[in-house]
């Protein structure tokens, strides 16, 4: 039986043709300077294999890039820029490795605006080509989820607003202010994910993310707090560090904040418990008069029990529940 075709719900249309499971090779050319794309297919390139075997040719000006070939530096000795010399071996060594010696050096081409990007460009996808990445770059997926966000259901909609509710309560007294100023001191002024330089006098073009989220019950402190533009943190929303960072900003993230690098590294998102579960019950059942008080039990309740956090109320709150 033929598959059945997808149908495109959002009016943001991919583009046919575009081989989203390939991998590419991005370099400045070393004579003028150009950006240049190499499209490597499904197999990476291991940096010997590369440096054995590559002969990139430069689009703009046809400079080939090869440890074959002369270098252009008018600021070298000439002996040095021969191909036959140690320094021009070394040189190409270096240059080959740079672009191929991790999944994080290769670029993606997105099949939505077909821009080729970046590895970071794109969110995780499992068993989804050589690098693992979605078939659009974050932009785009930005631009897909505000089209089909707004087609969630209005129970959706509203459990999920219950739950950010929630959260803030049980988190209320345990968040820290952030210094803006030590925050940008830290990341050099940049964008952790995209590097990006950012102005810490302009607020709408920046955000601090909750490396580990407020959705997990973790409170933003200054070992849990990573300086990201606001794109990028759009981008990130609640998603569990390990689902958006990679392993090496892990470890950067890790020595930069002092954050629990096995926590953060975690596979699976893990619910912190160390809170005042019973301070945000409470809070919680503070209602006005006319609040519909079983409502709100209801909510409640259901929370406490998908968060796994029965166990951490007072014998006397699981009573006014109606926990055994």
């Amino acid at each position: 039986m033929a598959r059945r075709k997808t149908v495109n719900k959002t009016g943001i249309l991919r583009v046919e043709g575009i081989p989203y499971h390939d991998a590419w090779v991005a370099y400045k050319c070393v004579s003028c300077q150009e950006m240049n794309y190499v499209q490597v297919g499904q197999q990476l390139l291991t940096p010997q294999e590369a440096i054995e075997n590559a002969v990139w040719k430069c689009e703009n000006c046809g400079y080939v890039h090869s440890k074959e070939t002369d270098l252009p530096f008018d600021n070298w000795e000439e002996e040095y820029n021969s191909a036959d010399s140690t320094t021009a071996l070394r040189f190409w060594e270096g240059f080959f490795r740079i672009a191929t010696e991790h999944p994080e050096s290769y670029w993606k081409q997105c099949n939505v605006c077909t821009r080729i990007l970046p590895f970071n460009a794109f969110s995780k996808h499992s068993d989804w080509g050589p690098l693992e990445k979605q078939m659009e770059c974050r932009s785009c997926k930005g631009a897909i989820n505000a089209v089909l966000n707004p087609k969630r259901t209005k129970e959706q909609l509203h459990e999920s607003a219950v739950r950010r509710r929630i959260a803030d309560l049980f988190l209320e007294e345990e968040n820290e202010s952030i210094d803006f100023k030590d925050l940008f001191k830290r990341f050099d002024g940049r964008c952790f994910k995209t590097k990006e330089p950012l102005d810490i006098n302009k607020r709408d073009t920046w955000a601090i993310d909750h490396i580990l989220p407020s959705k997990y019950l973790y409170p933003l402190k200054k070992e849990n707090a990573a300086l990201l533009s606001r794109s990028a943190n759009e981008n990130k929303r609640d998603k569990w560090p390990s689902k958006f960072y990679t392993n090496n900003e892990l470890i950067d993230l890790a020595k930069i904040t002092g954050a629990n690098i096995a926590l953060i590294s975690s596979k699976h998102p893990i619910m912190n418990h160390n809170i005042d579960v019973n301070r945000g019950v409470e809070r919680y059942l503070q209602v006005r008069e006319k609040s519909d008080l079983p409502k709100r039990i209801k909510e409640i309740k259901k929370i406490l029990q998908v968060y796994d956090l029965v166990e951490n109320l007072s014998a006397e709150n699981k009573k006014l529940l109606g926990f055994k």
